[in-house]
């Protein structure tokens, strides 16, 4: 059974609507939160939805480990390099903000002295702590400012100079939230002061270990979008947020596939933002719970499906690889990494990758290149550093 909204049934039943609110706020399922949605403490609900949602998750993020074990080490840095990509330009994209593949790719393989010069720096080496154990602190207003600093603020102080945090640590006067559409569904929270409080609030209840960690990333990704506490990058920063925690609590991978999934999924995204907003809800975050958790297992599930038919992919050109005759041993290891660029890659491999991954000289690189462009098996994309894979259409 479906998970009924409140402001759905004032319509239909205003006896019925109050009694399901006071049978839901005083239920043993229930948390009360320590936070309020206008005049209402906001709470959410531990229904069979949201328990049978945080099932799948586990269960997704298990399988994934597993065959993310079958996989060499240097395809799943190449898939999450494509996956890092994909999400900051679907992120940005969410937003409004023009960025392309090539310019985000340009920027990753760029040396730090020359990519920190770059347009979205921050925004893709902030998004590369997903890769590491490296943590940062999520527990002041202060926290959340730093991580905004290095995540959008030199992209928000070139497109509008007007839309650079004026607060003390926020922003000082009002905001509105709008869709793409520019539809106004939200005042954000003002003045500062009281911006600042909602939000110790709400990272209070981040912190807080007796919730379970899949209501807590959603309770707070709605709150940050509730508080909207910068003029500009609110997306952006509570985007990172909640995929930088999913990524440390389940496999890493699906940190990269957070924006993807809400991009396609938008209106049910923001009518759940709505629906919470909304005075006739009574403070019930159950109903974004539901959608967020939704979305976190479309993650898992197309993560897991993008993995399991690359690997099979590259299980069947193996075989092809190993029973070329026309290659050497050394040939054939050299063409099978560039079989899982092709694979696992946007853009291929360069020849200074190549030459780490088989422990080769530059020398080396060249002639085994050379090799498989004369048995037409290359693929060139020119560039500073070319990239390379193999032709998976004359492969087999």
């Amino acid at each position: 059974m479906s998970y009924v909204l409140l402001s759905h049934l004032y319509y239909k039943d205003k006896k019925e609507y109050k009694a399901l609110y006071e049978q839901r706020i005083s239920s043993e399922s229930t948390t009360v939160l320590p936070v309020k949605i206008g005049e209402y403490n906001a709470f959410y609900c531990l229904c069979p939805e949201v328990h049978n949602l945080s099932l799948q998750i586990m269960q997704l993020d298990k399988r994934i480990q597993e065959i993310r074990k079958e996989l060499p080490d240097a395809a799943l840095v190449q898939f999450a390099n494509k996956c890092l990509i994909d999400e900051i330009k679907l992120t940005n994209d969410i937003e409004g903000v023009y960025s392309t593949r090539k310019e985000l790719a340009a920027v990753l393989n760029a040396v730090d002295s020359e990519a920190k010069k770059k347009r979205f720096y921050g925004l893709l080496n902030k998004y590369r702590m997903l890769f590491s154990d490296n943590e940062f602190p999520l527990n002041t207003s202060t926290d959340i400012r730093e991580i905004y600093n290095d995540l959008v603020l030199k992209e928000v102080a070139e497109d509008c100079a007007d839309n650079v945090p004026d607060g003390e640590i926020f922003r000082k006067d009002m905001a509105e939230v709008t869709t793409p559409t520019q539809k106004v569904i939200h005042h954000g929270a003002y003045p500062e002061t009281k911006i600042i409080q909602l939000m110790e609030q709400a990272l209070n209840i981040l912190n807080k270990k007796e919730i379970p960690i899949l209501i807590r990333i959603p309770i707070f990704h709605y709150l940050f979008g509730y508080i909207h506490p910068f003029y500009d990058g609110n997306g952006r920063t509570s985007r990172f947020i909640s995929s930088y925690l999913l990524s440390k609590e389940f496999e890493f991978l699906i940190g990269f596939r957070l924006s993807y999934t809400i991009k396609e999924n938008i209106k049910k995204y923001y009518d759940a933002f709505e629906e919470c907003n909304n005075k006739l809800n009574m403070g019930d975050l159950t109903p974004f719970v539901i959608m967020f958790l939704n979305i976190i297992v479309e993650s898992f599930g197309n993560l897991y499906d993008a993995l399991e038919k690359r690997n099979n992919l590259l299980e069947k050109y193996s075989h092809i690889i190993e029973s070329n005759n026309n290659m050497s041993t050394e040939l054939k290891c050299f063409a099978f990494i560039l079989t899982q660029a092709a694979l696992f890659s946007n853009e291929g491999i360069t020849k200074k990758q190549l030459g780490s991954e088989l422990d080769i000289s530059p020398s080396t690189v060249d002639k085994r290149l050379a090799k498989l462009r004369t048995m037409d098996l290359l693929i060139e994309e020119k560039g500073k550093p070319s990239k390379y894979l193999i032709d998976l259409n004359k492969l087999s």
